[in-house]
């Protein structure tokens, strides 16, 4: 009986850390969407299709910083009980922090322009609709999507993105199994060089879309709403750690499968598309995959970036309300944000503007985002004052600053090689 008894406490131990594991995974999910969004469809397609696998050293260095950023932002919730807007906003004086406002807030315009109009452009694929309805429609789509977080618990928001992930990630890497990548081309891929300044462009490009700064602001915001209901009570430090511990596997998973779809997106055109005309859109790279690989396969991958758009255009207005709120301390309900902040994507392809260099374009407004929302997210997550005994160890603190610098080397490198004689050819 001794023996039945032990055997049932270690079951109920095991379930009890099993309950434990999974109640802490969701937030990282829930912003990895922002870096399988279309914008990354845009900026991976037109890199693979270009230059095969050359630039794959990007992606691969930049999921790696964007698991470790990920994780920096959600320990600063989890640890503080703020949000990094929320945190910044109490340091800045009135001026300075409209200033930076005002920036995140373009950034976070760029990041919607990108969501809406994959997504519109994936109902044009699919159903053949305008886009600018098609915007409207995605519009409309993520307002219900929204509503499950209002209304609702983030749980269930949580799941909603989870189950749109999984078809992102069904929809751009089925084709793989059709065209297989050579091996021998993706170790090369790996080797660090670019071939000219529009490869850096594209390098940017591919690096605003995967280290997302929305995706920094708010991870601190779902990890905080998740596991802090009230942020002014400590819930201890055994809590914390282990609080801290489930995170970053929820952020090694989450970010890994991003990193997959990425990578994924990135070797299909590289095997499929390379060397083929016009696939330096999203439709001609559409029409290009479903002529090689067959209708079943471009049907899935449109379903894929429709999928894509409408998961990253709710986190993405969830993104805007976490920084409106933690910086101006104003806040409105994220169904009206996600009506006002629509109108420049359908007014944009109202004009006729080619919907794949606007991608292209936002990604590198993203580019230069992100030292705005990195930099001073490490400051904060190395500061006794702010995260106490929760500091960074020192090989983080290193790798987080590479991070930083090499953000900002590149985009410089962009200007030097695209605004100078030189570098424009």
């Amino acid at each position: 009986m001794g023996k039945a008894l032990k055997t049932d406490r270690s079951a109920a131990t095991r379930r009890a850390r099993w309950s434990l594991f999974f109640g802490v995974l969701g937030p990282a999910f829930v912003a990895s969407v922002a870096y399988v969004d279309p914008g990354n469809v845009a900026a991976n397609l037109t890199a693979g299709a270009r230059y095969g696998y050359l630039l794959m050293w990007v992606l691969v260095l930049a999921n790696l910083m964007a698991m470790l950023i990920q994780y920096l932002s959600a320990k600063l919730g989890i640890v503080t009980g703020r949000t990094l807007p929320e945190l910044l906003g109490q340091r800045f004086r009135p001026r300075p922090r409209r200033l930076y406002w005002a920036q995140a807030e373009i950034v976070a315009l760029a990041t919607d322009l990108a969501e809406v109009v994959g997504g519109a452009l994936a109902l044009h694929l699919l159903f053949r609709i305008p886009l600018p309805l098609g915007a409207v429609i995605v519009g409309a789509v993520s307002m219900a999507i929204l509503a499950v977080q209002d209304f609702r618990t983030q749980q269930k928001f949580e799941l909603a993105i989870v189950a749109l992930l999984a078809v992102i990630t069904v929809g751009f890497l089925a084709g793989l199994a059709l065209s297989p990548p050579n091996p021998a081309g993706m170790a090369g891929g790996l080797v660090p060089r670019f071939d000219g300044p529009d490869s850096v462009l594209l390098a940017a490009s591919m690096l605003g879309a995967t280290v997302m700064p929305h995706a920094i602001y708010v991870h601190s915001a779902l990890s905080r709403d998740r596991h802090r209901a009230d942020p002014d009570k400590h819930p201890g430090e055994p809590a914390i750690r282990r609080l801290l511990r489930g995170t970053r596997v929820d952020v090694v998973v989450a970010l890994g499968v991003a990193g997959v779809v990425n990578i994924g997106m990135l070797v299909l055109a590289a095997s499929t598309l390379a060397g083929t005309e016009g696939t330096d859109s999203i439709e001609g790279a559409h029409a290009a995959i479903e002529q090689a690989l067959g209708p079943v396969v471009g049907v899935v991958f449109a379903v894929g970036l429709l999928a894509s758009g409408l998961a990253s255009t709710a986190v993405g207005s969830y993104a805007g309300a976490t920084i409106m709120e933690g910086l101006l301390e104003r806040r409105i309900p994220l169904v009206l944000r996600r009506a006002i902040t629509l109108a420049p994507s359908v007014a944009l392809l109202s004009f006729g503007v080619d919907p794949t260099w606007a991608l292209v374009v936002s990604q590198v407004v993203l580019s230069f985002g992100i030292p705005f929302a990195l930099i001073p997210l490490i400051r904060l997550s190395t500061s006794p004052a702010v995260v106490g005994e929760h500091t960074l160890r020192p090989v983080l603190v290193v790798a987080s600053w590479l991070s930083a610098a090499l953000v900002v080397v590149l985009n410089v490198a962009l200007l030097v090689l695209t605004l100078t004689p030189f570098g424009g050819g």
